[in-house]
């Protein structure tokens, strides 16, 4: 199967992933996988169940720690052997359960365990907290108000926005994407998408897990694709048509016509 060269972008990558391989017993979960995100450009990662796609984010995340390969950020390398090594480097990921609190309000949630406290008595600065939530939301363009209301009563596309703001809000120069979409309806999705494009618009790059093609073509840069622990092919939508993707993740022919969801 004939596949897209990998695109030429100036300049080098934010994150570099060189001959990543992580094995779990006789299990290969990657196989030394290459895999790099630019300032300013969304990639989508995609590729069936088991494809390698969940452990090739843990291992930019820290949580997983190669048995090969290497990791360069901005040029330089780098051993992410932790979360809190990767957020100190700018990466967070946005994992689909989101990690907020609902019984917390929003700027709470924004600043859940980096709250800013004043002296003599170290209480907590709540007017600077909300007056900064309030800068990034709007820098965002996201307009969830008022920023006081509890996290339980938004919906999912708010709440996928609260998350990714607090990603933003602490600096993060990557942020990784994990199904944000999944279980919302359109109003709620398109909400989300047109965030991943503020990322984008405002230099961050991004990194995209999901299932939905439609949705990946309407904000990719480009779009890598795994299969069985292996990148098997990088597509740009604006060159690519979706059944070549098709074709990629599930390994076979890719057929005029065929169908995305």
């Amino acid at each position: 199967m004939r596949v897209s060269a990998d695109v030429t972008l100036e300049g080098q990558p934010r994150l570099a992933l060189k001959g990543i391989s992580k094995r779990y017993g006789s299990v290969v979960a990657l196989d030394a996988v290459d895999f790099e995100v630019y300032p300013g450009e969304v990639v989508a990662l995609v590729g069936d169940n088991g494809a390698g796609k969940t452990t090739l984010i843990k291992t930019i995340a820290g949580a997983h720690d190669p048995d090969e390969g290497n990791v360069f950020y901005e040029g330089a390398p780098v051993h992410i052997h932790s979360p809190e090594a990767a957020n100190k480097l700018g990466i967070a990921v946005v994992y689909q359960d989101l990690a907020l609190c609902d019984n917390l309000d929003i700027v709470a949630n924004l600043y859940l365990g980096r709250e800013l406290k004043g002296s003599p008595f170290r209480l907590l600065s709540e007017n600077e907290m909300e007056l900064r939530a309030r800068q990034i939301l709007d820098q965002l363009a996201v307009t969830v108000r008022p920023l006081r209301r509890p996290v339980s009563s938004l919906s999912g596309g708010q709440r996928q926005s609260v998350a990714v703001s607090r990603a933003v809000l602490w600096g993060s120069n990557v942020v990784l994407l994990d199904e944000p979409t999944a279980a919302l309806g359109v109003e709620q999705t398109a909400m989300v998408l047109q965030l991943i494009r503020q990322l984008r618009d405002r230099g961050i790059s991004v990194v995209l897990i999901s299932h939905n093609l439609a949705e990946v073509f309407r904000v990719a840069n480009r779009i890598v694709v795994l299969r069985l622990g292996r990148r098997v092919g990088t597509f740009t939508p604006s060159q690519d048509a979706p059944e070549r993707v098709v074709a990629a993740i599930t390994g076979g022919d890719a057929l005029p016509g065929q169908a995305f969801v």
